[in-house]
């Protein structure tokens, strides 16, 4: 199975083709905006890289948040669209979970993304298994929470929020990726049910605010 894995969450504009589990070619550039005009181009040298067509994509995976709601919609939008065109499965993964696969260890991986207005987007697992849902807290009680799930031995921070969190685990490796992997991207989006459609994952209201106080649309 080839999968084509995309991410324009966070800090990057990143993609990775695979093959059965074996990685063809991966991109991944750091940036805060400019994803949609970079994106397309992106992928068209990634497919070149790989001396792949379009046409043997399998299925298509992509970051759904939390993230930037920009990021969010450009991958997701891109994502769609090419998985229409090319008649195969869209698949969604969620940011912290595709961070915390990207530096998968033995013990605690808490996957921490800076959300601002002092919060951060947490998810923490014990290996492959996740120990809570993804959620947005203020950072005393993610440190707290963190705290509370931590039953002895190896633990990383991984994200652009973790060192919010350093210190709250004795020893643990602190992680500052700006984005998930691409690569661990695609490997979660080959294991996921192909049925399951891929939406938006937003943990609160957007910053921007329409004139009148209104929020943007989600």
């Amino acid at each position: 199975m080839i999968v084509l894995a995309l991410d324009t969450a966070l800090g990057a504009c990143a993609a990775a083709v695979m093959r059965d589990g074996a990685v063809l070619a991966v991109r991944s550039e750091p940036m805060t905006r400019g994803h949609q005009e970079r994106l397309a181009p992106l992928v068209q040298e990634l497919m070149a890289e790989a001396g792949l067509s379009f046409s043997a994509v399998d299925r298509v995976g992509v970051t759904v948040g939390p993230g930037s709601f920009t990021g969010l919609r450009v991958g997701l939008a891109f994502a769609k669209g090419l998985g229409l065109a090319l008649d195969c499965p869209c698949i969604g993964v969620g940011t912290l979970e595709a961070l915390a696969a990207s530096d998968l260890g033995p013990g605690l991986t808490a996957a921490v993304i800076d959300a601002k207005r002092g919060q951060v987007y947490l998810q923490v697992f014990d290996g492959v298994a996740s120990l809570m849902a993804p959620d947005v807290l203020p950072v005393e009680i993610a440190a707290a929470r963190l705290a509370e799930l931590w039953r002895g031995g190896p633990a990383r921070l991984v994200g652009p929020g973790a060192a919010l969190l350093a210190g709250v685990i004795p020893g643990a490796e602190v992680l500052e990726r700006a984005a998930p992997d691409p690569a661990a991207l695609a490997q979660l989006a080959a294991l996921r049910p192909a049925g399951i459609p891929a939406r938006p994952l937003y943990l609160r209201a957007p910053d921007a605010k329409l004139p009148g106080g209104l929020d943007l649309p989600a």
